[in-house]
């Protein structure tokens, strides 16, 4: 079977206008919780994509730490090409593929820094081997092998002994505050529905239906 013939019928469901939330914050919670339930691979996996310097567009997965009215939090190596795309343009976009439920939700927004107690207390809460993982990789940088990257953890695990592991100072996060939203169900025939959230210059929502 080639690449042409590789399709199936999504029937998972349906998504109204009368089922939304009107807000679209309610409405991911509710598709989060239920991907969750659902068991799927990786629910808070999303793609985050970024546009560089010269206007090249770039993604990666990562793992959504938390969200709510304020948006959508994740962290990183601030010497990651992520960063840098962030800093010099903030404009980003993510995504989620809960594919297994025929599903997608897409964020657009503006990525701000996180606090530093923000990040400081997501770091102490993360398990002592990820955090010397963050002291030892440089994120995004060419390395010449495994084996290097190795000897960079063990070396920083002599470094740290068993004393509590510090905050790297390059290492933070950002938080995507929403400008819109997009709800996506898969449908019959390629009928999907899609609805889509705008924010108002007031903070409220437009919804909009949108064609397959």
């Amino acid at each position: 079977m080639g690449i042409n013939d590789n399709r199936r019928e999504y029937g998972y469901g349906t998504l109204s206008r009368e089922s939304l939330h009107a807000n679209p914050f309610e409405q991911f919670s509710l598709w989060m919780d239920q991907s969750l339930d659902a068991g799927i691979v990786d629910p808070t996996a999303m793609s985050v994509a970024t546009v560089d310097t010269q206007g090249r567009p770039w993604q990666r997965m990562v793992l959504l730490k938390g969200f709510d009215e304020r948006g959508f939090v994740f962290y990183t190596n601030l010497g990651s090409r992520k960063a840098a795309d962030i800093t010099s343009n903030p404009q980003v976009s993510l995504q989620f593929p809960w594919l297994q439920l025929d599903r997608q939700v897409i964020v657009g927004g503006m990525a701000e820094p996180l606090s530093d107690s923000e990040i400081s207390d997501y770091f102490k809460s993360r398990p002592v081997s990820s955090q010397l993982a963050a002291w030892a990789s440089e994120q995004s940088r060419p390395i010449a092998s495994r084996e290097v990257l190795e000897a960079q953890v063990n070396a920083v695990q002599q470094r740290f002994d068993s004393a509590p592991v510090p905050l790297p100072e390059f290492w933070g996060g950002y938080r995507v505050v929403p400008r819109e939203f997009e709800f996506w169900q898969g449908g019959e025939n390629r009928l999907h529905d899609r609805f889509s959230f705008q924010r108002n210059a007031d903070s409220s929502w437009t919804i909009v239906r949108l064609s397959p």
